[in-house]
């Protein structure tokens, strides 16, 4: 099985989706990792904050900072060779990466229901006034 790994800037939390000015980038590969671990599929994601350690014990992005600095981040690695420097990887890239049908990613829809607001409540949980 491939292994993928990704490791990122410092960011205040280990996803990065923390904070009200939330990346939509982080965002999505958020999602993507999430759905690749749930699909049983070896990836991970290191953030130097979270991390420090994975940055130091791996020698490929060790010596890429080392010579390039941290301004080249995020780094993918896969199966211990760097693939791909300075920017995440696209969903078509991961999934090449990883040997796995592009449809694993594929935007399911989701149907949600939605509940009908008596006039009085204003389209809110809102009655005469007061909040629920």
């Amino acid at each position: 099985m491939k292994k993928l790994q990704i490791y990122e800037p410092a960011m205040c939390c280990p996803t990065g989706i923390c904070g009200v000015g939330v990346d939509p980038e982080l965002l999505r590969m958020s999602t993507v990792v999430n759905t690749l671990k749930k699909n049983k599929l070896n990836i991970e994601r290191f953030n130097l904050t979270n991390s420090p350690m994975e940055f130091v014990n791996n020698q490929e992005v060790n010596k890429l900072i080392n010579e390039s600095g941290v301004e080249k981040l995020p780094v993918t690695l896969l199966d211990g060779q760097i693939v791909l420097i300075g920017r995440y990887p696209t969903n078509d890239e991961l999934t090449s990466f990883l040997e796995v049908p592009k449809e694993i990613l594929a935007i399911k829809p989701r149907v949600v229901k939605i509940s009908r607001k008596s006039k009085e409540s204003n389209g809110c949980d809102c009655t005469n006034g007061e909040c629920k």
